[in-house]
């Protein structure tokens, strides 16, 4: 199998908000990402997503790593593949979730908590 990404992969486990705008929710899902790149993401959510399911998230790439204050990635996504073989955490399976970036904005500090 030949290697289809164009963009390099970036193993990071960060905290990651989801909203999905098209269904109107006001809720938001809480999870993790175990790769990102600028131009997908794949993280563990417990919320059952389709593929083609338009998402906003934030990611929040902590002090640690940006060596000042944390950064706030904010982007709007498409779901390209939804993988339901996950563990059971906190008895609640989580399901693993490949998407798509299509645009994000980087916002630095306490202007993104706005």
């Amino acid at each position: 199998m030949t290697e289809r990404r164009v963009a390099r992969r970036y193993d990071l486990t960060l905290p990651v908000v989801v909203h999905l705008p098209v269904n109107k929710e006001t809720t938001t899902h809480n999870g993790q990402t175990r790769d990102i790149s600028t131009r997908g993401v794949y993280f563990r959510v417990q919320k059952d997503l389709a593929p083609g399911t338009e998402l906003d998230f934030t990611l929040t790439l902590p002090a640690e790593i940006t060596q000042g204050t944390e950064v706030f990635v904010r982007a709007h996504g498409r779901v390209v593949r939804v993988d339901h073989s996950g563990q059971e955490s906190d008895s609640a399976a989580e399901i693993g979730v490949a998407a798509v970036i299509e645009r994000y904005d980087i916002i630095r500090g306490e202007s993104a908590r706005a």
